[in-house]
């Protein structure tokens, strides 16, 4: 399946039927599909830092002029370098309390407030929310893992990881 800047930023919208996502997922992936992913996300953002990975939703890595590798928010927020954990620099919403938890869930299934509690990772930037965590109270906060850079454009991509425009 051939897939176009048009259907990517469709795809991005979500603006597809479900079987074409699906044929999009499951079809072979062109080499071309990640610069033209890479290319449309650069165009929505309003900063000029190179971005070489998108890290999440709203989420991306880029390159800073001087080589550092950070964690940045489509409205410019950088948080950290990529080998740390972003959501420590997040403002985080706990929600604790019975009251709080049938805010978002329907009585009966909030689940108990002294066995977990959701985490709300929102942006200080532009306070969209960024990832949500259910977890047992007082554990620590999650880091989702380190994206392999380096690895991925070497051994993946076949070439090196790009530098800062």
């Amino acid at each position: 399946m051939r897939v176009d800047k048009s259907m990517l930023s469709d795809l991005i919208d979500e603006r597809l039927p479900r079987d074409t996502v699906r044929a999009i997922q499951s079809s072979f992936k062109d080499p071309a599909r990640f610069d033209t992913y890479i290319e449309l996300l650069q165009e929505r953002v309003t900063w000029t830092d190179r971005i070489i990975l998108p890290f999440g939703e709203h989420l991306y890595v880029v390159v800073k002029p001087d080589g550092r590798r950070i964690v940045k928010c489509d409205c410019g927020h950088e948080f950290c370098e990529v080998e740390q954990n972003w959501k420590l620099e997040a403002l985080i919403n706990v929600r604790d309390t019975e009251e709080q938890l049938l805010e978002v869930f329907p009585r009966m299934m909030q689940g108990d407030p002294r066995w977990s509690q959701i985490r709300e990772y929102l942006c200080p930037g532009c306070m969209t929310q960024l990832e949500v965590e259910a977890v047992p109270p007082g554990y620590p906060v999650v880091h989702d893992f380190v994206p392999d850079i380096d690895g991925f454009y070497q051994e993946w991509l076949r070439r090196p990881v790009p530098t800062a425009s």
